[in-house]
Formats: C-alpha cells, sequence, structure tokens
C-alpha cells in the first residue's frame, strides 16, 4: 500500500510539473528592485530605460500620481558602487504658474562624452513633443530642456543606436494620425535632424516603438508593437532611411511594448510578453525573453515573470548588454516599482517555440 501511495504521489508531482512553463531561470545572476516605495514620493512609475555610464548603469521612467497626470516627472537612479541611489526627478512638464503637462518615455543614450536623455511631453500621445536634457557628470546634474523640432520626437520608446557611418539612428513613431512607424536620424547628437517617411505595412495595421537589431553586411532589422496582436518586422539596407513594408512575426504581441538588443556574439535578444492572440487583448502578466540567430526564428530563453492570477503587470522592458558581456534589463513591475534583472547569456539554455506556444518544462 505505501508503494502504491508513493507512485500516485510521484505521478501526480512528474505531471505537475511537467504542466509548469520553461523557465530558464539558471541564467539570471541577480534580481532586484531599483527602489523601494518609501523611498520615492510618487506611487505610480512606468517606461524605464537603461544604460551604461562610467563605473556603472544608469536608469530611468516617470513617476508620478498615474499616467497622463499633470505631476508626472521623469527620474533617475545611478548604479554606483554596487547600489542603486536615492531616485531624483530630473525633468518635468512645468509650463507656468497653473500650468502643467505629464511627460512621457524617457529614453538614455551615452554619447561617450556625456549623456542624452530623451523624454515626451504633453497631455496625451497624440499632442506631446520631444525634448532632452543632457548630463556632463554620468548623470548627477542635468541641463535645462531642449525642445526638439517640429515633426521630431526623439526614439519614442526603444534606445537609439549608433551607426558605423557616425549617425545615431533613433527609432520612432507617432500616434496623432494612426499607429505609424518612422526613423529619426542626428549626425550631431540632437543639433540637426533627418526624418524618414513613415514605414509601410503588407495590411492596413498600425505599429509603434521599434526597436533596431544589427545583422550582417550592414542591414538592420526592426521589431515593433502591433494592432494586430502579433510583433511586426521591417528591414533595412540603407543604415535606416528605406525600410521594406512591416510583416508581421510569429510571436504574439498583446498590445504592449517590447525592446531587443543584438549581443557581441550576435544573437538577437528580445524581450517582450508571450500572451497568446486568443487570449485578452491588453494582458501583460507575463514577461519572456527569447532568442533568436536570424531574426526571425526565435526560441524560449528565460521566463522573467508569470502571473497565472493575471492580476500582475509586468511591461514596458529595455535591455541593453554592458561590456563584460551580461545583459541589463529593467521593466516596469505593476506600475508601482522599477525591476532590474541581470542575464548571463552564456548560461542561456533554450527551447522551441512550437506553434508559437511559450514550451513547458
Amino acid at each position: 500500500m505505501k508503494t502504491y501511495s508513493f507512485l500516485i504521489a510521484f505521478f501526480m508531482v512528474t505531471s505537475l510539473s511537467a504542466q509548469q512553463p520553461f523557465s530558464g531561470k539558471d541564467a539570471i545572476v541577480k534580481e532586484e528592485f531599483i527602489y523601494q516605495s518609501g523611498d520615492v514620493s510618487f506611487p505610480s512609475c512606468h517606461a524605464s530605460t537603461i544604460e551604461k555610464m562610467e563605473g556603472g548603469l544608469i536608469a530611468s521612467w516617470f513617476g508620478g500620481t498615474h499616467e497622463k497626470h499633470p505631476d508626472v516627472g521623469i527620474w533617475i537612479s545611478r548604479f554606483v558602487k554596487g547600489k542603486w541611489t536615492t531616485p531624483i526627478e530630473v525633468a518635468n512638464g512645468i509650463q507656468h504658474k497653473t500650468l502643467r503637462y505629464p511627460t512621457w518615455n524617457p529614453v538614455l543614450f551615452n554619447t561617450g562624452n556625456g549623456i542624452i536623455l530623451f523624454y515626451k511631453e504633453g497631455p496625451n500621445p497624440r499632442e506631446w513633443w520631444g525634448e532632452y536634457v543632457t548630463s556632463s557628470d554620468n548623470g548627477k546634474t542635468w541641463s535645462q530642456p531642449v525642445r526638439l523640432p517640429e515633426e521630431i520626437v526623439g526614439p519614442i520608446k526603444n534606445k537609439p543606436v549608433l551607426l558605423k557611418n557616425g549617425e545615431l539612428l533613433c527609432p520612432s513613431s507617432s500616434e496623432h494620425d494612426g499607429w505609424k512607424v518612422h526613423m529619426e536620424i542626428t549626425s550631431d547628437y540632437g543639433k540637426t535632424w533627418e526624418r524618414s517617411e513613415n514605414l509601410k505595412f503588407t495590411d492596413n495595421i498600425g505599429a509603434i516603438q521599434p526597436s533596431v537589431l544589427f545583422h550582417e553586411n550592414g542591414k538592420l532589422q526592426i521589431l515593433c508593437r502591433s494592432q494586430n496582436k502579433m510583433i511586426v518586422s521591417a528591414w533595412s539596407e540603407d543604415n535606416g532611411r528605406t525600410w521594406t513594408k512591416l510583416k508581421p512575426t510569429s510571436l504574439p504581441n498583446p498590445n504592449s511594448g517590447t525592446d531587443a538588443v543584438t549581443l557581441k556574439d550576435g544573437r538577437h535578444v528580445l524581450i517582450y510578453n508571450h500572451v497568446e492572440p486568443s487570449e485578452s487583448w491588453g494582458d501583460r502578466n507575463i514577461l519572456n525573453f527569447a532568442v533568436s540567430e536570424d531574426g526571425i526564428n526565435w526560441k524560449a530563453a528565460v521566463l522573467l515573470e508569470n502571473d497565472s492570477d493575471k492580476d500582475g503587470e509586468y511591461s514596458y522592458p529595455a535591455v541593453i548588454q554592458t561590456e563584460d558581456g551580461l545583459v541589463h534589463i529593467t521593466y516596469t513591475w505593476n506600475r508601482k516599482l522599477i525591476k532590474h534583472v541581470v542575464i548571463d547569456p552564456t548560461k542561456l539554455q533554450t527551447k522551441a517555440l512550437t506553434n508559437g506556444e511559450w514550451p513547458n518544462q
């Protein structure tokens, strides 16, 4: 009887384990929150960005009463001597004594001679405009805001990339006339600009918030959030000035931002919410890390968050790789905190995404 009971228990545990989603957690080096709720004056946060700086890292996000509230400002924290500094506000939407607009979607970029912090300001994403501030002392102090030219909003959510020709390619988009993707290019870090035409689609589908990947022979790829419940992609062979039509990939997109980066070893990393299109539109309770050799065929690598009750929100990731080879990710954690996760890409164990589904253990 004891043997029989043991076998029942064994098969029950084995069956349950088999249904658990593949996690890949062995590749995670560190998980931490950049700050705790008691360290800041704002209850809500969103849209983080992370960048390398001399001696450490710097992260930014918008924080305030809630998204769209006029008191939402741009906050930063610096990772120095093994810990994150207390967040400080470095930009806001104050116009005058009785008018203030919310700020949105900060994006950091280190030029090598200083740090640029792009962000958006305005009542909503259809009427906002682009601004930036700069720091020459690793984020300790910041300049006065500079407003970008008409029709230039800067990198809309994800980081710009520096091309071999010295141009900074800023992946951007607009929402005032439907969702449309375009590129903005500057060769002098924001003083002068060039804007591409809006990218075209294979179908009448809107897309925003592209991120840029590098391929052989100077070929570029973008991956974008879209309105058709799938991540969409396009390719360029002329440094981002013209692109193929945007086409759906095999990866789901539940109306949530993504980010991607090309690693030093040539592999591509994508952080996104792998919520199946048949499920609720807008769910962000699962956050995933996928890897690809070609930017087309993706494999499951790490399950960063998984809330089976679907009450959580883990969204708007940002991802970079530092000189030591480690991959750093920040993202919104339940609109209350910004989480920082460090991945060792040499420890990644991948599994195939069969029929577009995240695999089980």
